[in-house]
């Protein structure tokens, strides 16, 4: 059974918003969620950025949903504080919030001014900052020396059970590595083969816990509405790696963005006015083994989307609480 959750994006919606709309996704039926972590938009057009370690205690409080964030400890974040707020999470809300840890992308991180390492570098400094994170988890006094720096450091709040460590992962070779370390795995929808790729590098490699995906849709009442806000609000997001790694600005990437055609979208967002449609499409996803999907409409406004999906998209899946 597939648990199907709510995806919040606070790069695109006020917190206060994107706390209403969580808790209406809840009334709607979807029985999971999950939220991401940024500095910056990837687009001026989107507008926000809320820090998400303030906004996920208020959800938790606000809902019984179990939460996810993406997180990429080691340059904005210091692993050590990324224990606390996991601990904290964990203590006050047990067995509802989960962390998935990446890599990250510059757009958010060269604000320290400490420049933008190599994927290897990084890979290595996120090796280091998930050690530091469940040694600190599990109650251990931590010193470490390496491209993270942990003198004498403690947590004194944490919860009986650690809250689960995925990895972030968006390429088979990527996820094979996470196989190493970590207690599950998201991924961001793709063709069908490479997710299948993505799921076999994971579980081949001794990959434990769930695997869960994140997807990008637009809904409307209408197929062009629906094209049109995908591609206002989403067409800086269509870029590969490295490049989506490595821009630093919203104005860069509204640059490289300027021209690309509305449908050039249906590369990146399921796009469709038809509810029956994106049914077809979850079905299809969680018939490659995904544990949990998570749904990120790309529109700033959410209600609309949760209450249609709630009413005739979940109902047709085989949902169940996690």
């Amino acid at each position: 059974m597939t648990v199907y959750g709510f995806h919040a994006s606070h790069e695109q919606v006020p917190p206060t918003d994107l706390l209403a709309a969580v808790v209406r996704a809840e009334q709607a039926g979807f029985t999971a969620a999950m939220c991401s972590d940024h500095f910056s938009p990837w687009s001026r057009r989107q507008g926000e950025s809320g820090f998400a370690w303030s906004w996920l205690g208020a959800a938790l409080q606000a809902t019984g949903l179990s939460f996810g964030v993406v997180n990429a400890p080691g340059q904005r974040y210091h692993p050590a504080i990324i224990a606390q707020a996991i601990g904290t999470l964990g203590s006050m809300y047990p067995g509802r919030f989960w962390a998935a840890l990446g890599t990250g992308e510059a757009s958010n991180e060269h604000i320290t001014g400490g420049g933008w390492p190599r994927k290897d570098k990084r890979n290595k400094r996120l090796g280091e900052s998930v050690e530091v994170i469940r040694k600190l988890l599990q109650g251990e006094e931590v010193s470490h020396d390496g491209l993270v720096t942990v003198d004498r450091a403690r947590l004194w709040t944490r919860p009986a059970e650690p809250p689960a460590l995925l990895g972030a992962a968006v390429s088979p070779e990527t996820a094979g590595w996470c196989a190493s370390w970590a207690d599950g795995l998201i991924t961001v929808a793709a063709e069908e083969d490479r997710l299948r790729r993505i799921i076999s590098a994971y579980k081949d490699n001794g990959g434990r816990g769930k695997v869960c995906l994140q997807v990008h849709l637009s809904y409307a009442a209408d197929e062009d509405t629906a094209l049109e806000l995908a591609h206002e609000q989403w067409r800086t997001n269509v870029f590969a790696p490295p490049f989506c790694w490595d821009t630093e600005t919203v104005e860069a990437f509204d640059q490289a963005a300027e021209y690309l055609p509305p449908e050039a979208m249906h590369q990146a967002v399921r796009i469709s006015a038809d509810p029956a449609r994106h049914t077809e499409w979850l079905d299809r996803y969680a018939g490659l083994g995904f544990d949990a999907i998570y749904l990120h409409h790309v529109g700033q406004e959410q209600s609309e989307f949760i209450d249609v999906f709630g009413d005739k998209v979940l109902p047709q899946l085989e949902v169940t609480r996690p």
